[in-house]
């Protein structure tokens, strides 16, 4: 099933994807999950999803929301693929990882924003992995049992910010940079670990990045256990797995998002994550040329 986070009317809420519309989950649970982070806390209790027998309304009527708009923790990995040109002797001994703001996300269909301050603006696919049950010192042979369900994810980096020093915080963390949806499929609903699936990026239609989650160079069972050492995993959570080759700044020559240019995150048996760009606005009495 997919599951996704709205907002209907000014009331934000939840629900599930049914023959193109959506049941409003959060209002039949009569307060009791207010919003998907709640729901997932809770184990995914069967009955209320199995009455979302019909649509309530249509997309057209809701704004989306990032999957999980209040997650505690978004954790995130760098470059994580293995393709023709990797050098097995260049690969890290432990995964590079930081840390997203909630803050920063930005839901399907709404626009990533490109910083005044920046013409840098970069595009990285992703599979994002959803806790459903937390937990410290998770084993690698258990982690997957911890997963309530996967959706995609934009990791949009501004990386003159980015490489201002040895820490990734500042490029990362740009206001609506981070795209997040349109929702998440349950875990039991694709094949990953076992399979895996493929992930392509797009700009204006044009393929970016190609690459397939069975390639990757720490999978999802070990950056749970590896997580989870230092920080205990929580519901709601959300595990970004990491990008392929293919972005813009490793492109020759480098390749910037700017605005009108449309990004599209497609996964299999997941859907596609698609958001325009936009330039920042000026705000109060800032100038472009100010602050």
């Amino acid at each position: 099933m997919k599951l996704l986070s709205f907002v209907k009317s000014g009331r934000p809420s939840w629900g599930a994807v049914v023959d193109k519309g959506i049941v409003d989950l959060g209002a039949r649970s009569g307060g009791q999950y207010p919003d998907l982070k709640s729901f997932v806390a809770a184990g995914r209790p069967r009955e209320l999803l199995d009455s979302a027998l019909a649509p309530e309304f249509g997309f057209d009527t809701v704004e989306l929301a990032p999957v999980i708009p209040n997650p505690d923790k978004i954790v995130m990995a760098a470059v994580n693929y293995w393709d023709d040109s990797t050098d097995p002797n260049k690969v890290p001994a432990y995964p590079v990882l930081f840390l997203r703001l909630p803050s920063s996300q930005i839901a399907h269909g709404a626009p990533l924003i490109q910083p005044r301050s920046s013409q840098k603006l970069d595009f990285e696919g992703e599979l994002a992995v959803i806790i459903g049950t937390g937990g410290r010192h998770i084993a690698a042979e258990r982690a997957m049992s911890h997963v309530a369900g996967y959706s995609i994810y934009n990791d949009g980096s501004v990386r003159d910010w980015q490489k201002h020093s040895h820490q990734f915080t500042p490029g990362k963390n740009f206001t609506g940079t981070g795209g997040f949806g349109p929702w998440m499929v349950e875990a039991g609903d694709l094949p990953i670990p076992t399979d895996g699936v493929s992930l392509v990026t797009r700009v204006n239609g044009v393929e970016k990045q190609r690459t397939h989650t069975s390639r990757m160079i720490f999978d999802i069972p070990y950056l749970i256990s590896y997580i989870s050492t230092f920080a205990p995993l929580a519901p709601g959570d959300v595990i970004v797995t990491g990008t392929c080759t293919g972005f813009g700044i490793t492109r020759s020559p480098q390749e910037f998002l700017t605005p009108g240019d449309v990004v599209e995150v497609e996964i299999d048996g997941i859907g596609v994550l698609s958001n325009s760009v936009e330039a920042e606005a000026c705000q109060g009495g800032d100038s472009a040329a100010g602050r």
